[in-house]
């Protein structure tokens, strides 16, 4: 077999100590005589790369649109799953209109159509009943956007590679064709609102069911996500259809604890048939919409029914696509005590990005802000409690710079502490919980530790994902580390690893935060007075 040299930077000891070594990339084995799996629905085939099987666009469910999934088509043969499947239709991206952002996140957005019920799988060895521990990723965007494969750092290679785990993505339906309630309109319709949630519950089902041949232990499943899909894992263990088809949760900036409720997800039910000038006994036509002429429908009708319900004071993170509490699929919201007993015996880990939304990043004007200009805005939000304010960031934060103040984030942090006190308070498996600080370098350090950045450090991705990375000593040896321990959790629940200090478990009292740099380091309740400060403040549910 041949094979072809590659160079490739690894520190040895310190991070300027960096020496060049070696390694060898394979060839690519890919034919019907290699890789070939037995599945539900048929036999699939894919590909070896570097030792580690792939898989791409394996259907796990098909559906109609608006209606519950239900297992795919069985087909006769040997299927190719050697590329993406179609991600579910959404609307433009725009962050493509910005070429530093389009160079830093380096997008794939794939090909839309709405059959796009599909699974990605990476795994060391196949029908060899070595029940590797199984990780899988469900995607941000909200629940709007994004793919399982949108980002190069969701490529699950190298952290198969890495841990002998079995890596899934998956794709499901988004926006208006997975989060619209059609409830009102009769029992036909009656879960429309949650048919996206449905999906993921039908990939898990479709894990157990099938994992095992491509090596994995359906009796040892991690699911996590970060932005949308985070909150996408906080729903899953208040759904109790999704009850025992997962064993550990990884919530990554998406603490997403309220959630849409059915008086307002059926106004704009409601609300997108009005805008499509269609009666009540024209209901199904809607199945025949053109995606683009219902998804702007849907957008019309939210922005009329936001309107109301901030007036009422009903104010969740997402308004409008999002999981409903029906009653029924979603008993009650994710963040209820009695819906989290549902998962009291499930390790979690949860954490953010120190400034995820970075202000700084979107408004170039303001990267050399002063102080006094930065504490000219803080008067804006705070008022006379700014002083307060100053006083307790600068105890959290004592070598902060001007621009931190508009950076740091308060949008996510203070749900990560909710998630954290609410999930301790069931007294059940442990809770840990991080806050990621590492500041890219990349096109001058504009994007810092903004949202997304600690996804090619828990994929070991840092190669990959070089235009966000830069590819530094410091960001391999983070990574290394960073990896090690979601690895570690995935197998045991305990996410404590090699090179990082012990990591105790989160209490109310304690407080313990592991802070993820160059050194990373335990915090106990380093920004707790600030957060209570800044909750006053917010109108987030």
């Amino acid at each position: 077999m041949s094979a072809l040299p590659v160079l490739l930077f690894f520190s040895c000891s310190r991070p300027e100590k960096v020496q060049q070594t070696r390694y060898v990339v394979k060839e690519i084995l890919a034919s019907n005589s290699n890789a070939v799996v037995q599945t539900q629905s048929g036999k699939v085939v894919g590909y070896i790369d570097n030792d580690i099987y792939v898989y791409k666009g394996i259907p796990y469910a098909e559906a109609k649109r608006f209606m519950p999934p239900h297992l795919p088509s069985p087909w006769e043969g040997i299927r190719s799953t050697r590329a993406y499947g179609p991600v579910c239709p959404q609307g433009k991206r725009s962050g493509w209109y910005s070429d530093e952002q389009a160079f830093a996140f380096d997008w794939n957005d794939g090909y839309q159509d709405e059959n796009c019920l599909r699974v990605n799988i990476w795994t060391q060895g196949i029908n060899d009943n070595k029940n590797r521990p199984v990780m899988v990723w469900l995607h941000g965007g909200g629940y709007s956007a994004g793919s399982g494969h949108e980002l190069p750092s969701y490529d699950g290679s190298a952290l198969s590679k890495k841990g002998d785990v079995v890596v899934v993505s998956l794709n499901h339906r988004l926006n208006v064709l997975g989060f619209l309630d059609l409830s009102a309109f009769g029992e036909k319709y009656a879960s429309s609102g949650n048919v996206g949630l449905l999906d993921l519950i039908a990939a898990l089902e479709w894990v157990q069911k099938n994992i095992r041949q491509f090596g994995g232990n359906p009796d040892n499943v991690t699911i996590f996500g970060q932005s949308g899909g985070g909150g996408k894992v906080s729903t899953l263990m208040a759904t109790p259809k999704a009850s025992g088809l997962f064993h550990k949760a990884v919530v990554e900036s998406g603490s997403l604890l309220n959630t849409m409720e059915s008086k307002y997800s059926r106004q704009i039910g409601l609300a997108t048939m009005e805008e499509l000038g269609l009666k009540a006994f024209q209901i199904d036509e809607l199945a025949n919409v053109p995606y683009e002429k219902l998804l702007d429908a849907g957008i019309k009708a939210i922005a009329k029914v936001e309107m109301v319900a901030r007036a009422e004071g009903f104010n969740p993170f997402l308004f409008g696509w999002a999981p409903t509490v029906d009653g029924i699929i979603i008993p009650l919201q994710p963040g209820n005590p009695k819906a989290m007993e549902q998962s009291r015996d499930i390790p979690l880990l949860v954490g953010s990005t120190l400034h995820e939304f970075t202000f700084t990043t979107y408004n170039p004007a303001s990267r050399n802000i002063d102080k006094s200009g930065a504490i000219a805005e803080m008067v804006k939000i705070y008022g006379e409690s700014t002083d307060q304010f100053l006083k307790a960031f600068e105890n959290a934060y004592p070598n902060y710079q001007p621009r931190d103040l508009l950076d740091v984030d308060f949008l996510f942090r203070p749900g990560v502490i909710r998630h954290a006190n609410l999930k301790y308070g069931l007294r059940g498996a442990p809770v840990y919980t991080y806050l990621f600080t590492w500041e890219s370098p990349v096109i001058n350090g504009m994007f810092r530790s903004t949202h997304c950045m600690e996804l090619p450090f828990v994929f070991n991705n840092i190669t990959r994902c070089g235009k966000m990375t830069g590819r530094t000593p410091e960001a391999y040896l983070l990574a290394e580390k960073m990896s090690s321990s979601w690895l570690n959790f995935a197998r045991t629940g305990n996410p404590n690893a090699s090179g990082l200090p012990h990591w105790e478990p989160y209490t109310i009292t304690d407080g313990a935060t592991m802070i993820f740099d160059e050194d990373s380091e335990i915090k106990n309740h380093h920004d707790r007075e600030l957060i209570e400060i800044v909750n006053r403040f917010s109108k987030i549910l």
